[in-house]
């Protein structure tokens, strides 16, 4: 099963939050946490390791925090389980993906107002030029930019890989030879969401207000 949990932030919840659940994680997350100037970096990171726990419960799975290692790339990873997930924030929301059978990337980003003309050197030739002919440029470049980002998140060297190295034809990329699948995940109309995986998977989508269920 795969399944995908997201939710808002809450100034009103964020002492709540803090004093109920910070300290059952390890210490250095702790000070990490308390070293966040805003309310809202502070609660986005805590949001995502809480929603972590609670897809892992779901899941029936018992991982635990001291088992939660990091790759060579940063990538957090379950050392003791064959648990697969991937954490994104944006705005005021926090989404993760949770996964037993498939390495996966997500990402989510608030379609903000952006001068596209500083990604140019992001992209390859072809996809500036698809871009620059579409109507409503500033959906298709979150759509791109979505897409690009949890493909490198599922591949697991991030931004190590640069993003025109590759291209997302037809909901599909290869980086390195390595084949990644996105889909497009709709959890707000002011967000764009892709969902990157390497096989066929039946997604379990767990939100604020709905459960959606789907084949991919």
């Amino acid at each position: 099963m795969t399944q995908i949990i997201y939710s808002y932030i809450s100034e009103e919840n964020h002492e709540y939050l803090i004093k109920n659940y910070l300290n059952g994680f390890p210490e250095d997350f702790q000070e990490k946490i308390m070293g966040f100037r805003r309310w809202q970096d502070a609660q986005l990171s805590l949001l995502g390791r809480l929603l972590l726990n609670y897809g892992l419960q779901k899941m029936n799975k018992k991982e635990k925090e001291e088992s939660l290692s990091y790759t060579s790339y940063d990538k957090p990873f379950f050392s003791d389980s064959n648990i697969k997930f991937n954490i994104s924030h944006s705005g005021e929301i926090v989404v993760c993906v949770l996964s037993e059978t498939n390495e996966v990337g997500i990402d989510v980003e608030i379609m903000n107002n952006i001068n596209i003309q500083d990604f140019e050197s992001q992209m390859t030739k072809a996809e500036w030029n698809n871009l620059v002919i579409i109507e409503n440029k500033a959906i298709a470049f979150f759509d791109f930019w979505t897409q690009k980002e949890a493909a490198i998140k599922a591949n697991g060297k991030g931004l190590t890989i640069p993003l025109k190295s590759f291209e997302v034809i037809n909901h599909h990329t290869k980086i390195n030879d390595e084949s990644f699948f996105l889909k497009e995940i709709f959890l707000d109309e002011k967000y764009k969401c892709h969902l990157a995986f390497k096989n066929k998977i039946d997604l379990n989508i767990v939100g604020p207000e709905r459960v959606l269920i789907c084949d991919l």
